[in-house]
Formats: C-alpha cells, sequence, structure tokens
C-alpha cells in the first residue's frame, strides 16, 4: 500500500507544470474543458504508468538486489534532471480537435517524464503493480487539474515549484545510492 500512496502523491505532485499537464490545460483553453480530453489524459496516464511499472518490474527481477536498489537511486536522479531541465514547451498545432492525437503526444510526452520515473523507481523497489495503479491515479489527477485550470495553470509559479521538487528528489535519490552502497544506514 505504501508503494500506491508513495506514487500516487509524488507522480502528482511532480506532474505540476510538466509537459503533458500544461498540454492539457492549453487544449482546454483552446478547445473547451470537455470530457474527451480527461479521458484521453486518464488513457495515457495509465498506460504510460503501467509501462514504467513494468519496466520497473523487470529490471528488479533481472537485477541482484543491491543493483536493483542503486538502479532507484539512479531513477531518483534522472527525475530530478527532468525536473530541473528548463524546457521550452510550445502548444504544437495539433492536436487541435482529434482525440486519438492528443493521446499520441501525451503519451510521447509522459513516457520519459519525472513523474513515470517515479513510477519506475517505486516500481523497482517495491510493488510493482500498486506502483502503477498509484501513477496512474497521480498522472489522471495531474492532467484533471490542467484542463479545469486552463490558463490560469500558466499564471502559477510553475518553474520554482519544479526546481524545489527537483531538489527535494535529488535528495532522496543521492540517500538512496548512499544507502545501496552501504555508505550510510
Amino acid at each position: 500500500m505504501n508503494a500506491f500512496l508513495f506514487s500516487l502523491v509524488a507522480v502528482f505532485a511532480v506532474s505540476l507544470g510538466s509537459g503533458d499537464q500544461l498540454l492539457a490545460a492549453r487544449l482546454a483553453d483552446r478547445t473547451g474543458r470537455g470530457g474527451g480530453l480527461l479521458v484521453v489524459g486518464a488513457i495515457a496516464s495509465a498506460l504510460s504508468a503501467l509501462a514504467m511499472a513494468v519496466a520497473g518490474l523487470a529490471f528488479a527481477l533481472i537485477l541482484p538486489e543491491p543493483a536493483a536498489d542503486m538502479l532507484v537511486a539512479i531513477a531518483l536522479l534522472v527525475a530530478a534532471v527532468e525536473l530541473a531541465w528548463p524546457w521550452r514547451r510550445k502548444l504544437p498545432e495539433e492536436p487541435t480537435h482529434s482525440l486519438f492525437a492528443t493521446l499520441i503526444v501525451l503519451l510521447a510526452r509522459q513516457i520519459g517524464d519525472a513523474a513515470r520515473f517515479l513510477v519506475f523507481a517505486f516500481a523497482a523497489g517495491g510493488s510493482a503493480w500498486l506502483a502503477g495503479a498509484g501513477g496512474a491515479l497521480g498522472g489522471t489527477a495531474a492532467i484533471a487539474l490542467g484542463v479545469t485550470l486552463a490558463a490560469e495553470l500558466e499564471r502559477w509559479p510553475v518553474r520554482a515549484i519544479r526546481l524545489t521538487l527537483a531538489a527535494l528528489v535529488a535528495i532522496v535519490g543521492v540517500y538512496a545510492g548512499l544507502a545501496a552502497r552501504g555508505i550510510i544506514g
């Protein structure tokens, strides 16, 4: 149950101001806050969380425990770098009204973002299916927040929030790496 809750909260938190959430917010502002966008966001969140949970589980099964613990630390550090990276996100001309195109673009933005790397880390370090389910719900909640807020989200200090979250995730990643190496208890 811890993997589910940690994954849900972590994915929701680090998704604030992420590319998928901003895309959903901009599309909602452009095309309206319809239920189709929410459904597509939920499907994309579930598919990306499932893919990263399966990947985390696969690595956890083939690696010895110390290596799997180090993999968790590396995934956390990659998530921290992605959070801190200064992206210049521009709203694409497409998808405008195509829900399938929106699904593809959301999946592409989610599959390598910080939130899904956290799902990967939680899956590699604990219960993969609970981490995937929590990540799917957290991602869906983040997309729903983006759709609900629409243009208002652009006025939030998301850069400062993402840098703060990056620092926190990096600290946890360094701690996990030091613990995996046996340097700290």
